[in-house]
């Protein structure tokens, strides 16, 4: 019975790691479920899947470590607010923005900063805000799914301090953003959050 429990472990794993979006977690999750089939395999003596189990380790290994090795060079690219584009994006993502951000209704009407970050020519990121003097109200920072690893925001903020801009402000819901805000050093001030550039 429990050599079955590790097996079965071992299969929801692997399965449910092609469910996810990022790559990255795939591959980790992925790793972690043929370790525990291959174990399930050596112990049932099904030794021609313990192997193909302990290649998957090694290749998930291998691009795991290519992939934090590998150097993205970003690029912050400014936009209109009333940009053709920036609306396609906006439409495009929608429902993966609204459920980031818990539905929460955007009126973008009152924002004059608009700013894409782009691998390549291919955009991965749109952040949106208000900006006073050297201080910029956030309003929405957003990352496609495959790319939600924290090097956009890391790349983002040393962008806008050269922009002139050397605080952020977010107010915004912080239920999927938690880590996201520790992580990019935000702290919290009374009802929002800041980040000092």
């Amino acid at each position: 019975m429990i050599v079955e429990i590790i097996g079965y472990i071992g299969s929801f794993l692997v399965l449910i790691s092609f469910l996810m979006t990022s790559v990255f977690k795939l591959r980790v999750v992925n790793s972690i479920g043929s370790v525990i089939f291959m174990i399930y395999a050596l112990i049932i003596k099904s030794y021609p899947t313990a192997i193909m189990n302990f290649c998957l380790v090694l290749i998930n290994i291998y691009y795991l470590w290519k992939m934090s090795h590998t150097h993205k060079t970003y690029t912050l690219l400014k936009s209109d607010i009333d940009d053709n584009y920036l609306q396609y994006f906006l439409d495009f993502y929608h429902d993966d923005i609204k459920s980031c951000f818990n539905n929460q209704t955007f009126d973008f009407d009152k924002n004059d900063e608009a700013y894409f970050i782009c691998y390549g020519s291919n955009p991965l990121g749109l952040t949106i805000g208000h900006r006073q003097e050297d201080t910029l109200d956030l309003k929405l920072d957003y990352s496609i799914p495959e790319y939600r690893d924290f090097s956009i925001g890391e790349f983002l903020y040393d962008k806008l301090k050269q922009e002139g801009i050397k605080k952020v402000k977010y107010s915004g819901s912080v239920e999927h953003h938690l880590e996201y805000l520790n992580k990019l050093n935000f702290k919290k001030v009374e009802d929002h959050y800041e980040k000092v550039l």
